[in-house]
């Protein structure tokens, strides 16, 4: 249900299958991602205390962003920081991904919808370094639904 891609003992990315079904409240981010990660499975009637967030200040050095797979279908390829493709996984509708480090781009194999959420401001052009994907499919080291 929950897959870590690692490279060099680096965390990638982390995929949340849309089949989880845990109960209670389960992170999958470290403590010090800057964008932090979870699942959350209640009871009616539970009751989560009200309360603010209180400004506490952070250094973000990377963008991490999250996924949610609403409808379709789509390969994620994953890149070292080299721009050296690693490997592939297929994603699905109710799947999650939260891409951490390294590279990583995406081919629709079906008409999707998904929402992104990372940290902001959005910096343009200087937010990101784009190149070449993959020539083709053909050989790809994927993993389909977990």
């Amino acid at each position: 249900m929950i897959e870590n891609i690692v490279y060099n003992s680096q965390l990638l990315a982390i995929i949340v299958n849309s089949r989880i079904n845990k109960n209670g409240i389960h992170f999958f981010t470290p403590n010090d991602f800057s964008q932090q990660l979870a699942y959350m499975h209640h009871p009616e009637g539970k009751v989560i205390q009200p309360h603010i967030h209180n400004p506490v200040p952070r250094e973000v050095h990377y963008t991490q962003e999250v996924l949610f797979i609403k409808k379709g279908k789509l390969r994620v390829d994953f890149y070292t920081e080299n721009k050296d493709y690693l490997e592939s996984r297929i994603l699905e509708t109710g799947d999650v991904i939260l891409l951490a480090t390294g590279g990583h781009g995406f081919e629709m194999l079906e008409e999707t919808e998904m929402f992104e959420v990372k940290q902001g401001p959005y910096a343009g052009d200087a937010d990101k370094t784009r190149f070449d994907p993959i020539k083709n499919n053909k050989g790809i080291n994927y993993k389909s639904k977990l």
